[in-house]
């Protein structure tokens, strides 16, 4: 399986992608757009395209995909596993952005804010399928930003392409739906098997909770897993509000 490779190296990140199915470089295709991990301080943004003819949108939805923050764990796992049967038709791909690398790029000199990298990110996932020989006819995206400007900007970037951006798209559109599934499915496996380089005793600490700012046991995991010289181990995105106002509570000052 594809993803197997990201489980054995999630901290790597990275591109994973199913094989091409033959009827989708011959046939018009319809390529959903989504991510999951957005918005937790711990792990990686995974973004992800699910893409079919557009003939087979029928059969595709058939499967039972729907927005990932619906399914259960185990209930996505399950679609993920549908669609990955069903590849002589359906194919996919992701983009893992690590924790420290959306960090770096939130705090580089030049602002790169995550509405940039996420809009960046989905240009070079729908790029590397019109690459791969995907007959990408029309394209759905769950919005980051306005609707309207990010729509307006992927028809620039990709000008013959029926282009629809909407809010809550994961709700509207089977596509996208199983997009959302294929990157929510890779972020959690993701967290799972994450390899921790840094020491945190022989009992591994993972009772991290959701990784949301706001969840207690994340929260708590931050504080009880913070370095007060180095900071925090890998997972955690460094630049989120969270993770800057515990170092400089708990931290060691510094000067450069």
């Amino acid at each position: 399986m594809a993803l197997s490779a990201l489980q054995r190296d999630p901290a790597g990140g990275g591109r994973f992608a199913s094989p091409v199915p033959p009827p989708c470089r011959s046939r018009p295709c319809a390529l959903g757009v989504d991510e999951a991990g957005r918005g937790p301080v711990l792990g990686p943004m995974v973004y992800g395209i699910c893409y079919c003819p557009v003939d087979k949108l029928d059969e595709l939805e058939a499967l039972g995909v729907a927005d990932s923050k619906t399914l259960s764990e185990a209930e996505r796992e399950r679609r993920f596993e549908l669609l990955e049967g069903a590849g002589e038709f359906v194919g996919w791909a992701l983009q893992v952005l690590p924790p420290d690398h959306i960090s770096a790029s939130m705090q580089q000199r030049a602002k790169y804010n995550l509405n940039e990298l996420s809009h960046d990110t989905a240009v070079g996932l729908i790029q590397f399928a019109l690459d791969s020989g995907v007959q990408v006819a029309e394209v759905f995206v769950d919005t980051v930003g306005p609707a309207e400007k990010y729509e307006a900007k992927l028809r620039g970037r990709f000008p013959g392409v029926g282009i629809t951006v909407r809010p809550k798209a994961d709700a509207l559109f089977p596509v996208v739906s199983a997009a959302s599934i294929c990157a929510k499915v890779a972020r959690d496996r993701a967290v799972a098997h994450w390899n921790f380089v840094e020491d945190l005793g022989e009992d591994m600490d993972r009772d991290y909770g959701s990784g949301y700012p706001n969840d207690p046991k994340t929260k708590e995991w931050l504080r009880r897993n913070l370095e007060p010289v180095f900071g925090f181990p890998q997972l955690v995105r460094f630049s989120w509000g969270t993770a800057q106002g515990l170092l400089q509570k708990e931290g060691v000052p510094v000067q450069w």
